[in-house]
């Protein structure tokens, strides 16, 4: 399968999965799973040529990461989908009210039809097929826009892709962001963004001018807040994998961590213990990645540099100069709020750290804020927790631990607000793709009868006595 690279291109091939959806719009069980299986064959057999091609676009990424974030995370929502799928496919039955007494209620979950999905750069495999495998369960024709840094990669996939499917069925796009608009403004079945707030708003601007359902997976200042009680040098082991995965450029790495005041400095000593563990000889470590390009290197240099100018305190994990397009991960204490550190999501190995004297004041703080994608508590206070989860907005929460919870194929996926619309993965996923038809089955004796007119005199009684 080659790229399609002209908006005439696009339109042609949106036109084409138009007409291949009317002429079969309910694909069987044994068809789905043909799909799914074929996808899962087509990556274990390009597992090679995946990982050198995501190494090349990163001009340095750790095969270990790409391997268990891109490839493992893949298959094992695609293993999930394929284990669950005829139950996810059976019709799902509903009570009937007594009044409307004998008939039968259920839902047919039943799929949208072409589905567009917008697929980012920082995990540029398993962002691409997550929602690929999760539409094709649903039985829907999907075409996947690429982003235009991960050209390498993108060339990997469409040659897998390819060979799994018809162009009808599976198209890949690429292109600039003209081509990404284009993308947007086409009258879908349904549309799956993931990438920046920022963007997620044109993109679902451009939605509303069709009425197309949208789900946005964004991102934001997901916080990380430790207790007083909280076991420092775990939290910092954690913390650490967390935030240095991929450089920091996850959508769920915790965005900067709120500790009490008079602890910031065990934790600095912890995390930096924690990281010299994890990436010796930093310099020549192959499993540190890069910042995928010059220009996210050169924002993350500058707003670092920001932040020291106005009086930040910069505790780096390194003092050497990396080679290529490698940062050092760096905890920012003091760092003033009006700085872009403390404003924007980082996306990049910088974390913020944020002393309080109160957990209320540093609940307050978080909920003054955007509704993030993720919060990570490390507690093992019961009360506290229920207080966090209870008062606190989020995508999703992790308790003791960090990102994990994408992982979890049984629990949705999403972001509440600012940080997304709409969840995915494992059911969550199949419901996604899919539009709950709403069925009502009458039988030939009914008692409906009684409420056509003309009324009877007693009808208002027995309404009555319903009512009551």
């Amino acid at each position: 399968m080659s790229s399609l690279t002209s908006i005439e291109q696009l339109k042609a091939c949106f036109a084409l999965q138009q007409q291949a959806f009317a002429a079969q719009p309910y694909p069987s069980l044994a068809e789905r799973q043909a799909q799914l299986k074929a996808l899962q064959q087509a990556l274990i057999e390009h597992e090679q040529a995946l990982l050198a091609a995501i190494d090349q676009d990163f001009s340095g990424r750790s095969a270990h990461e790409s391997r268990i974030a891109d490839l493992f995370s893949s298959l094992q929502a695609i293993k999930h989908s394929r284990k669950h799928l005829a139950s996810w496919m059976r019709a799902e039955r509903r009570a009937v009210d007594l009044i409307f007494w004998p008939a039968r209620n259920y839902i047919q979950y039943q799929p949208k039809g072409v589905v567009g999905i917008i697929v980012p750069w920082n995990y540029p495999v398993q962002l691409a097929i997550a929602p690929l495998q999760a539409a094709l369960a649903a039985g829907n024709r999907v075409m996947l826009k690429l982003s235009e840094y991960t050209p390498a990669t993108n060339a990997v996939l469409s040659s897998l892709l390819g060979k799994c499917f018809a162009q009808d069925q599976v198209a890949v796009v690429e292109g600039d962001q003209q081509m990404g608009a284009a993308f947007a403004e086409l009258p879908w079945d349904h549309l799956f963004f993931t990438g920046s707030t920022s963007v997620g708003r044109k993109v679902m601007q451009a939605a509303a001018a069709n009425l197309t359902p949208v789900t946005l997976e964004l991102g934001g200042k997901s916080p990380a807040l430790l207790a007083a009680d909280a076991n420092l040098e775990q939290a910092a082991k954690r913390l650490c994998f967390a935030k240095s995965l991929n450089a920091g450029q996850t959508c769920i790495a915790p965005d900067y961590v709120l500790l009490p005041e008079d602890k910031i400095n065990d934790f600095v000593q912890a995390y930096q213990r924690t990281f010299s563990q994890f990436y010796p000889d930093l310099a020549n470590n192959a499993d540190y990645s890069a910042i995928i390009n010059s220009a996210q290197y050169q924002r993350l240099k500058s707003w670092l540099d920001e932040a020291e100018q106005q009086g930040a305190m910069l505790h780096s994990m390194s003092e050497s100069k990396l080679p290529g397009r490698r940062l050092a991960p760096v905890l920012v204490s003091q760092c003033p709020e009006h700085c872009q550190l403390m404003q924007q999501e980082i996306f990049g190995p910088w974390l913020p750290l944020v002393g309080y004297q109160s957990v209320d004041q540093a609940l307050d703080y978080v909920r003054q804020r955007p509704r993030p994608l993720a919060l990570y508590l490390f507690t093992d206070q019961d009360e506290l927790r229920q207080q966090v989860l209870q008062t606190s907005h989020a995508g999703g929460v992790c308790i003791n631990d960090a990102i994990l919870q994408v992982a979890q194929e049984d629990l949705p996926f999403g972001g509440v607000g600012p940080s997304g619309m709409g969840n995915y993965h494992g059911r969550d996923g199949f419901l996604c793709f899919s539009h709950a038809k709403a069925v009502h089955q009458r039988y030939r004796l009914s008692g409906n009868a009684m409420l056509y007119p003309p009324y009877p005199n007693w009808l208002p009684r027995v309404l009555r006595a319903l009512m009551r």
